[in-house]
């Protein structure tokens, strides 16, 4: 595998990664708060609950990416 094939694949994991762990715990700080997204319908608590797991999804794919440019960084 090159070095260019590598690294695409290196960033889809930790974004993929960071997605997961950050949609987890927006989920489960949803439930926490009482938010739950997967109930029936789509009144207020359960679209604060899908905002939830957007919002942690997209902030593990930054903190992935943040760790990842500091990781390359180091020399």
């Amino acid at each position: 595998m090159d070095k260019a094939t590598s690294n695409a694949l290196a960033e889809g994991l930790t974004d993929a990664a960071g997605f997961l762990a950050g949609a987890l715990a927006g989920s489960l700080l949803g439930r926490w708060l009482g938010f739950d997204f997967l109930q029936p319908g789509y009144g207020t608590n359960a679209l604060i609950g899908i905002l939830l797991v957007g919002l942690g999804g997209g902030l593990g794919i930054k903190l992935a990416r943040a760790w990842r440019a500091r990781r390359a960084d180091k020399p």
